[in-house]
């Protein structure tokens, strides 16, 4: 896997995903939709600590900055 996302991005999934769970865990958000959005917390995190969005490479996009050529 070829990594996509940047530094800038990956802060935005974990800040997110920590608000998610804060959320959820102090019982603001319950049932079936706090159990989906805690779901999309962990892939959020996961996706962060891999570098790598499935949903970028379809569309060849990346969030990663340019590295110049010497």
């Amino acid at each position: 896997m070829k990594k996509n996302m940047g530094s800038a991005d990956k802060i935005i999934r974990l800040i997110i995903a920590a608000i998610i769970s804060t959320l959820y865990f102090t019982e603001v958000i319950t049932g079936t939709f706090g159990i989906v959005l805690l779901v999309l917390s962990a892939i959020f995190v996961l996706t962060s600590l891999i570098n790598f969005c499935p949903l970028y490479a379809p569309f060849g996009l990346s969030t990663c900055a340019v590295k110049k050529k010497k």
